[in-house]
């Protein structure tokens, strides 16, 4: 009898990623393998709709799943198949199982159903009360997952901010903290396999533990509580709200070693009517008040953040304010993207939208900035000594020794030369000295 086989494809954020890793393990587990889209029985395909076209660009893989292998039974999940629902499946006859963002927790068991049921379809978008927890973590993975370097844990899904761009509390549904047991465990079992690494994740991390379902535990409590685990020797977090960002959580950067000394703080917009409109609750003045206590806690701090370009009715001085913003709060890097509708969201019935062509302009001066200033943080790198956890060898070797590729505390992509003796391995944690600035990256040799 033929192994089942299944073949993923994800869009979006690193939780997207991180949940299809996990369907993908689960479905090891029940016996499947991993196989080529044009060899595969079930393919899933896990989607975004943070940003415009989400739905044009599933409706496309979808197609292109159709031409490459007919026969194939397809699930969709995440944020386009909690909006679309079970329409996917009128519309693409080749699917036959939707799940939503908190449906992802039974795709695995569902795709095993609908293997033996070939009349079946199946739908999962109903919104949970408290944290759709998962089976058993990295069970039985040992051999598979030893020696992976970085490693990323969700702690809390959904947001209720309503900010008035954002699609995220519609398709991801209210918060919902997962227990704290359950997150240290997780991470327990990763630095088990040979995680240094760990990032914590959630649409809005700093509210971890504050929901009706939450166990007690603050965001700054679980921080110290992860930090303390054996082995661990770097800790991260995605994404904070800079209203809801707590001096608990300023003084953890400021007493936790393990906690890197980069942050990605979303900015938005630097115009504080803009920041009104959108509904942030923050303007510019408490931004930068909360930028300085975070570099006053860790003075080594790097920021990166997010900006959107063309919120409607901005104008050329609001878009001046956000140009400043880079400057002022000394972003390293940022990404920044075109404002577009979204479904239901405030802003989607806001008038005096700006015109695409304007948006694009807007864009550009915006990232022709953050590009000099992203140069300017890797060039001031260069001749200093720093540590990076080599994750796997570099695609791009040159013959005069081995190219290993790893981040340092900072998050910067650094490729380390090794020579001899000095073999690579996932995992290993190497002091470096920083020789090269490339555009998106750093190249160093070992003390």
């Amino acid at each position: 009898m033929r192994t089942p086989g299944f073949h993923c494809i994800t869009f979006g954020c690193q939780m997207n990623v991180n949940d299809s890793q996990w369907v993908a393990r689960a479905l090891v587990r029940r016996g499947f393998v991993e196989r080529p889209l044009e060899e595969a029985d079930v393919v899933f395909l896990n989607t975004c709709s943070v940003r415009d076209k989400p739905e044009q660009k599933v409706h496309s893989a979808l197609g292109r799943v159709r031409r490459a292998n007919a026969r194939a039974l397809v699930g969709v999940a995440g944020c386009v198949a909690q909006q679309l629902g079970e329409g996917l499946m009128r519309r693409h006859p080749q699917v036959r199982l939707v799940a939503g963002s908190d449906g992802i927790v039974s795709v695995p068991d569902a795709f095993v159903r609908l293997l033996d049921e070939p009349e079946t379809r199946l739908s999962f978008l109903d919104f949970t009360a408290v944290y759709p927890d998962r089976d058993p973590y990295l069970e039985g993975e040992e051999k598979e997952r030893e020696g992976e370097a970085v490693a990323y844990v969700n702690i809390m899904q959904g947001c209720d901010n309503f900010c008035a761009y954002c699609i995220v509390p519609y398709t991801r549904g209210p918060r919902k903290s997962r227990p704290t047991a359950a997150v240290l465990d997780e991470c327990r079992a990763w630095i088990g396999r040979g995680a240094g690494d760990i990032t914590l994740l959630g649409q809005n991390v700093n509210v971890f533990g504050l929901d009706d379902g939450g166990d007690g535990t603050s965001f700054p409590d679980l921080l110290r509580a992860v930090a303390a685990l054996p082995g661990l020797r770097r800790l991260r977090f995605v994404t904070p709200h800079p209203r809801d960002f707590s001096p608990e959580t300023v003084r953890a950067l400021a007493e936790l070693p393990v906690l890197c000394p980069r942050l990605h703080l979303p900015l938005q917009s630097g115009s504080d009517s803009v920041l009104a409109r959108m509904g942030r609750g923050y303007d510019m003045a408490r931004y930068l008040a909360l930028v300085a206590d975070l570099r006053a806690a860790r003075p080594d701090l790097a920021l990166s953040t997010d900006l959107i370009v063309g919120f409607p009715g901005e104008s050329e001085e609001e878009f001046a304010d956000t140009l400043a913003a880079v400057d002022a709060a000394g972003f390293m890097s940022s990404f920044s993207f075109c404002y577009s509708d979204r479904p239901g969201t405030r802003a989607s019935a806001m008038p005096f939208k700006v015109p695409r062509e304007v948006q694009l302009e807007r864009l550009e001066r915006l990232q022709a900035l953050q590009d000099r200033r992203a140069e300017a943080w890797l060039q001031s790198r260069v001749g200093l000594t720093t540590t990076v956890l080599l994750e796997a060898p570099s695609p791009r070797q040159d013959g005069e020794g081995a190219l290993w590729q790893g981040r340092d505390p900072w998050g910067d992509a650094v490729h380390v030369r090794l020579q001899g003796e000095k073999g690579g391995r996932a995992g290993l944690l190497l002091p470096v000295r920083i020789e090269t600035a490339k555009k998106h990256s750093l190249v160093a040799a070992p003390l």
